[in-house]
């Protein structure tokens, strides 16, 4: 008879992964129910009532039905850094056209920071973040925040996010190559031919000198071989901020495309770690 063989592992370290809060419903819109999905770092006492930095992620989808657990698992590696990940599912444009999504977002945000407690978010301490078209509503949040009238904003009590990260977001439908779902998100209207109309949903419209209408600081990262959205999308972007004397960094990934190659690797995902740190982690004394 052979002889039981016990293999010992130290029980006693850290608790090493975090926790998904999944199809958590935030809102009610188009008569259908809206969803984030809440992920946590790792939490070794569950009785404590800890809050975390948050990020609000919204997913690309060319403004239509999104696939939310698309970058889930780098998304959670980044929860382990320390931070609370809140990926929201907005209205598909086939089924409300602009700014409904951005309506969406600021309502999600909204949502998590009344429920601060139960998600354990530190409402002081959220930043947005999205790729594609998801970075082109993120950046619309910011920048219309606190602007009463702006699209998809009902009221002038601000958002307050402190960082934004966009993630190959077009930025000014007018200029983008031909796409129909630019076409859809403006309930029909191809912006390349109808700039005046196309103008609201573009970033620039909405930026105002900083002395007149500070934004979050901003974090743009974009592939310079991107065919879906060009690189230059992210240029008009960065220079429009600039313009007005708003902060922005961008980096460019030589030879990545749309949403391909080292976006959600080690390397970039630790450029988005220290950006959030410095503006998330370390200004806890903030308003």
């Amino acid at each position: 008879m052979t002889a039981l063989r016990i293999t010992s592992i130290d029980g006693t370290a850290p608790h090493g992964h975090g926790v998904v809060w999944m199809n958590v419903p935030y809102a009610e819109a188009s008569d259908r129910t809206l969803h984030v999905q809440v992920v946590w770092p790792p939490i070794a006492d569950w009785s404590s009532p800890q809050v975390y930095p948050t990020v609000v992620f919204v997913q690309g989808s060319g403004w239509g039905r999104q696939e939310l657990g698309q970058w889930l698992l780098p998304l959670a590696q980044l929860a382990r850094r320390g931070y609370v990940v809140a990926v929201v599912e907005h209205r598909p444009s086939d089924v409300a056209p602009f700014p409904a999504q951005v309506e969406d977002v600021r309502s999600a945000v909204r949502f998590l920071r009344a429920h601060a407690d139960r998600v354990r978010v530190d409402p002081g301490r959220v930043a947005l973040w999205g790729d594609s078209s998801g970075g082109h509503l993120v950046l619309l949040t910011a920048v219309t925040d606190g602007m009463a009238g702006a699209p998809g904003v009902h009221d002038d009590e601000p958002l307050d996010v402190r960082a934004v990260v966009d993630f190959y977001g077009p930025s000014d439908l007018a200029r983008m190559p031909e796409d129909p779902a630019c076409v859809q998100l403006l309930g029909g209207v191809d912006p390349r031919r109808h700039a005046e109309a196309a103008a609201p949903a573009a970033v620039a419209t909405h930026v105002r000198p900083v002395a007149e209408h500070p934004l979050p600081p901003m974090l743009v990262v974009h592939g310079s071989d991107d065919e879906v959205v060009p690189f230059e999308q992210s240029v008009l972007l960065a220079e429009s901020l600039l313009a007005a004397g708003q902060p922005v960094e961008l980096v460019r990934l030589e030879g990545a495309g749309h949403g391909a190659g080292a976006f959600f690797g080690d390397a970039v995902m630790d450029v988005v770690d220290r950006f959030l740190r410095r503006h998330l982690l370390d200004r806890r004394d903030q308003p």
